[in-house]
């Protein structure tokens, strides 16, 4: 039993205003006896690793290892899994409770934090592990009967727990793995399917269900639940761009390009991300969405010439050499010695039969680099 005036507390975060600030309310309140700190989600394991806490206390968004990232080696770990915790987050990261809601987060609380919210917190936590329920006490029941081997009686324990909360999605989600387990994988996918309906947050079931849909070559599906995840948090964005990859090879590019869209949406290092997906559907021969997302970054980044000449470039594969040209000649205009510009100036203007403005490039370009064989060949054309 854990007694709140003597119970040992770690609290993790990076402002130490913060840390001083708890240490302060839990002293007027008279909560816990040996306190220990962290700066970061990393240097609390190594904290719990030394001595294993009561309670932890942790903030989400911290450098080097957040809350979430801490949390997921807290539960994976059979020393401390069964510690429990109170997430910390700000009003503007709600995130929080799509990310933890089904990774065992005993609760969370809003910034800024206040006496008697904290106060209630932890004892509405520290209540509930001195008192388990009997789903949970079924639930624990079937983790050793698991770790042990035995699924078929751990799916047992499962369904004892579900009589008892029959609308519990992470159960759910243990019975269908568990069924998975012992080679029923239609058992597992209906089991998921159910959790994620009851759960719209859940987003490690959505991801389960990818799973099966990526191993079944159903890509539809799996794009389906990718989406809904993309809705509630960014975790999976790579996964998602490279399913929208393979959706680009099987020609079904509206749900690619759906796919894209939302991991830009959700994405914070954005620039980076776009020019990814550009290069992807470059190399698959998908042009108009590039072209959309180029026109956008060169409005918010107009001196990123790079970007200019590759609208030029897409603008001139697709046929529109009048837009291809200007994009050409801005980037030219800026950046002389840059020979691909003037190279496709030429191209266009001989393809006009401005022969004159054509010659015209082509000495810029053999004057910088004589040996260029594409402008010697373009040269012997004319």
């Amino acid at each position: 039993m854990i007694n709140l005036e003597n119970m040992a507390i770690l609290i993790v975060d990076d402002m130490k205003s913060m840390r001083l600030t708890i240490r302060k309310m839990l002293k007027n309140l008279n909560i816990g006896k040996n306190l220990r700190f962290a700066e970061n989600g990393k240097e609390g394991l190594q904290v719990l690793s030394s001595s294993i806490a009561d309670l932890a206390i942790i903030d989400w968004n911290m450098p080097v290892m957040n809350g979430t990232q801490m949390l997921e080696y807290i539960r994976k770990d059979k020393a401390m899994r069964d510690i429990p915790v109170i997430m910390v987050t700000a009003e503007a990261e709600r995130d929080i409770v799509a990310e933890v809601a089904e990774s065992e987060i005993d609760g969370y609380l809003l910034k800024p934090l206040t006496l008697g919210a904290l106060d209630e917190k932890i004892r509405s936590v520290i209540h509930l592990a001195n008192n388990p329920d009997e789903a949970t006490i079924h639930f624990h029941k079937a983790r050793e009967l698991e770790e042990d081997g035995d699924f078929e009686t751990a799916i047992e324990q499962i369904r004892l727990a579900l009589i008892h909360k029959p609308n519990a999605s992470r159960l759910l989600r243990i019975l269908g793995l568990l069924h998975g387990k012992v080679g029923k994988p239609a058992i597992e996918e209906k089991c998921l399917q159910k959790a994620a309906s009851i759960n719209k947050q859940d987003i490690i079931t959505r991801y389960h269900l990818t799973q099966i849909y990526m191993k079944k070559k159903d890509y539809e599906r799996a794009a389906r639940y990718y989406l809904q995840i993309l809705s509630l948090s960014s975790r999976y964005n790579n996964e998602s761009i490279d399913l929208a990859k393979i959706l680009l090879e099987k020609e079904m590019k509206h749900l690619a390009i759906e796919l894209f869209s939302k991991v830009i949406a959700r994405s914070k290092k954005n620039m980076v991300i776009k020019e990814k997906i550009i290069e992807i559907c470059l190399a698959n021969e998908e042009y108009e969405y590039p072209k959309r997302l180029l026109t956008q970054m060169i409005s918010e980044h107009p001196s990123n010439y790079d970007m200019m000449f590759q609208l030029g470039f897409i603008c001139y594969t697709v046929g529109d050499t009048t837009e291809a040209l200007e994009h050409f000649i801005k980037v030219d205009r800026h950046q002389s010695s840059h020979l691909d510009a003037k190279l496709y100036i030429a191209k266009i203007y001989f393809d006009e039969k401005r022969v004159l403005k054509a010659d015209e490039y082509l000495n810029q370009i053999l004057r910088i680099d004589p040996a260029n064989d594409e402008a010697m060949q373009l040269r012997q054309n004319i």
